[in-house]
């Protein structure tokens, strides 16, 4: 029997999933129009919902019920973040792993997967590849092994912000790996590392039991579930989390993850910086069980009501959709994604390979070039950022919320998109690409407000397009 929502756990973890209470807020009668809306309004005030209030949503199924949420969230959406969609791109180092997990295609027992792990030279290929056609942003993903500890990771992270050439870095590193000790996240941390992200895939109890077998590391549900506490107490102050969704009741896994968002917050006083919400897709050697798997609609109500439960946390939509779904629930609060996304060992360099489904986890849905996603997102409105300055002038973590939570934070979220994207079109774009960018550079300052700060970025832009400066941020 699993240990109650009150009790503590070894090194002062806290299992604050309670299966019971989140498995009843989601049964009995559907809400009314009435409710619904009071809900609604609470978020549109830039307030976090609670589970109560979000698990009320969830249960609103009602067409016109669901198309006030979309709209909501549209709305939210852009009172928050604007029309900016932050890039980046995945780099996986190696595939070992010891865990067993049923879904994944790097599974311990999956006999069909290539082992790889990326040395220091191939890495730096890897990232040199990423930086040609223009990406400023990594998440550096590694199975569950041994050989991937606090010391190998940290190597990786100084490997990626060293290689550079001419105008090509990487300006932040995030990482997705296995939950560490202190002393681990200590180490990372020091490397220079942006977001440290750990995915529960289920928060179910009994399903993360059946998915993940005895006797392997992942097994042990409450250290993956405190590992972003510990990484907050070791002073990494951006944490990620995220669900695989596929494996169990997405309403269930919803209300998890705003759970863990609302202890984060009451418990170090601060939520995750983002928010990831993966379907689960096929992979090689993987037997996938289609009992839960979420539709679409259901999918982008799921984004909705997370956008509308958490108004200033970033949520993530990655590559493992298709374009035009990825073109669709852009606007129900995405904040988020990546892009130009190869997701097998060595992909970067060595697209094509005969072997490269025996090299990924899962399948991906949108293998489009970064220029060509780049391309659709200026076509829809948005205006696509390469944006770190918040990161390396400290507005991270409590201070990150300070400046978000009033909203001042667009004054600085706009000017550094802007000035991003100027570098992005005058160093890698395609023709077609930069003149269309222009035109939403030029719509966008014509917008703002006149004054220091406008004229202050339309000299950065100047000084971008005419000279090697870079990295003019705010």
């Amino acid at each position: 029997m699993r240990m109650s929502a009150a009790m503590k756990l070894s090194e002062g973890a806290v299992d604050f999933i309670d299966d019971a209470r989140l498995e009843g807020l989601l049964t009995g009668a559907r809400p009314e129009d009435r409710q619904v809306d009071d809900v609604i309004a609470k978020s549109l005030a830039k307030s976090a919902l609670t589970v109560e209030e979000t698990a009320l949503l969830l249960k609103a199924d009602k067409a016109g019920q669901v198309e006030r949420i979309f709209e909501a969230a549209r709305e939210l959406k852009r009172a928050v973040y604007g029309n900016r969609i932050v890039l980046f791109a995945p780099l996986y180092v190696g595939n070992r792993c010891v865990n067993d997990c049923r879904y994944c295609g790097f599974r311990r027992s999956n006999r069909a997967q290539v082992r790889r792990t990326l040395d220091e030279a191939q890495l730096r290929r890897q990232v040199e590849a990423l930086e040609r056609v223009g990406h400023k942003r990594l998440i550096l993903v590694f199975g569950e092994h041994p050989k991937y500890d606090a010391d190998f990771i940290a190597r990786a992270v100084r490997t990626a912000y060293a290689t550079r050439a001419g105008h090509d870095e990487i300006r932040r590193v995030n990482i997705n790996a296995a939950p560490l000790d202190h002393e681990g996240y200590v180490t990372v941390k020091q490397a220079g590392i942006g977001t440290y992200q750990i995915f529960q895939e289920t928060y179910h109890h009994e399903t993360y039991a059946r998915v993940h077998p005895a006797g392997t590391r992942k097994a042990d549900y409450f250290y993956r579930l405190d590992g972003l506490s510990r990484a907050i107490e070791a002073g990494c102050d951006d944490v990620g989390i995220g669900a695989l969704f596929g494996l169990g009741d997405w309403r269930f896994e919803a209300l998890g993850l705003v759970s863990h968002a609302l202890y984060l917050q009451s418990r170090h006083g601060c939520g995750p910086h983002t928010i990831s919400f993966p379907r689960l897709q096929p992979a090689c050697g993987v037997e996938l069980d289609g009992a839960f798997r979420v539709s679409d609609y259901d999918f982008k109500r799921l984004i909705a009501i997370l956008r509308l439960a958490v108004p200033y946390t970033g949520l993530i939509l990655t590559a493992r959709e298709r374009p035009e779904l990825r073109r669709e629930v852009m606007a129900f609060g995405v904040s988020q994604i990546d892009a130009g996304s190869r997701i097998e060992i060595g992909g970067y360099t060595e697209s094509g390979d005969a072997q490269r489904m025996e090299r990924e986890q899962f399948s991906l849905g949108d293998v489009r070039p970064l220029d060509a996603v780049l391309r659709d997102l200026i076509e829809d409105g948005y205006v696509p950022s390469f944006c770190t300055a918040c990161y390396r002038l400290g507005r991270t973590g409590e201070h990150f919320m300070e400046f978000a939570i009033p909203g001042f934070i667009k004054r600085f979220c706009t000017p550094n998109a802007l000035s991003t994207l100027m570098e992005y079109l005058v160093d890698y774009a395609a023709p077609e690409t930069r003149a269309a960018g222009e035109k939403v550079i030029a719509a966008e300052l014509a917008a703002m407000e006149e004054g220091k700060l406008k004229q202050e970025l339309t000299d950065r832009l100047q000084r971008i397009r005419e000279t090697d400066d870079r990295d003019l941020y705010f």
